[in-house]
């Protein structure tokens, strides 16, 4: 069964806004649009978004403990579910096989699509990869795993700024400045890629991407409450301190 099956099968999970007459907060052009899954909050009771946890299933399944979804819970990853970590295949089948859980694409799922990684360890779940969405939207929340530029339309993107979106010019890396410091919304974005001491909370943007394979935590936010939880990580690869972004520091 794939990935779009299961995540339909509470009956009409997901529209995709270009395939039918919703009110999406943001208007995407092609390819984009086409991998685009609106979710009506209005279906679910709580919704959680989670950070990257990049192949760390033993913090997944200690984070969803703490969640403990259940009826028409909805639980959204930033994407990045794979590489890094140990159990790349695991962590995507957990995902993939739960009724609460979606994830959006991210640039490490893009690299084993590309074949631009050594793909062969990941055989099991790259049907399940490929038909991940490259944005979720429900309510005026955007979730993406890199981001949007503060400057742009959204139909100005192509899916590796959503994908890879940093800083503004995006080339710059972790030398910002970042685009969701100077980003306002609406809508709200949601999204993982740039490492951060702490999860980055803000009216336009919550940064989710709190270094969970890198010795950090895993981090998820409940987006009816405002809430935050974290379990913490174990450090399965090393990461230089300028990329690990401490934004008070």
């Amino acid at each position: 069964m794939s990935t779009r099956e299961r995540a339909t099968a509470p009956a009409d999970r997901y529209v995709v806004p270009a395939e039918a007459d919703v009110g999406a907060p943001v208007a995407f052009d092609e390819p984009i649009a086409e991998h685009h899954w609106r979710f009506d909050p209005a279906n679910h009771d709580d919704i959680y978004l989670v950070g990257d946890v990049h192949g760390s299933v033993d913090q997944l399944k200690r984070l969803w403990d703490r969640l403990d979804p259940s009826g028409d819970d909805l639980v959204v990853f930033v994407g990045d579910l794979v590489r890094k970590g140990p159990a790349s295949v695991k962590v995507t089948e957990f995902v993939a096989e739960s009724p609460h859980a979606v994830s959006v694409r991210g640039n490490n799922e893009t690299k084993l699509l590309r074949g631009t990684v050594n793909t062969a360890p990941f055989e099991p779940i790259l049907e399940t990869v490929a038909e991940l969405p490259l944005v979720i939207s429900f309510g005026d929340t955007v979730v993406v795993h890199g981001g949007l530029h503060p400057e742009w339309a959204p139909a100005a993107h192509d899916p590796d700024d959503v994908l890879e979106m940093r800083s503004v010019p995006r080339g710059n890396g972790y030398d910002g400045p970042f685009w969701f410091e100077i980003y306002d919304g609406p809508p709200r974005v949601f999204f993982g890629h740039t490492v951060l001491e702490e999860p980055y909370v803000s009216d336009g943007a919550v940064g989710l991407d709190t270094g969970c394979v890198y010795g950090g935590n895993l981090t998820a936010y409940d987006w009816r409450t405002g809430e935050l939880f974290s379990v913490p990580g174990t450090e399965h690869q090393s990461r230089p301190d300028r990329k690990f972004l401490d934004l008070e520091g």
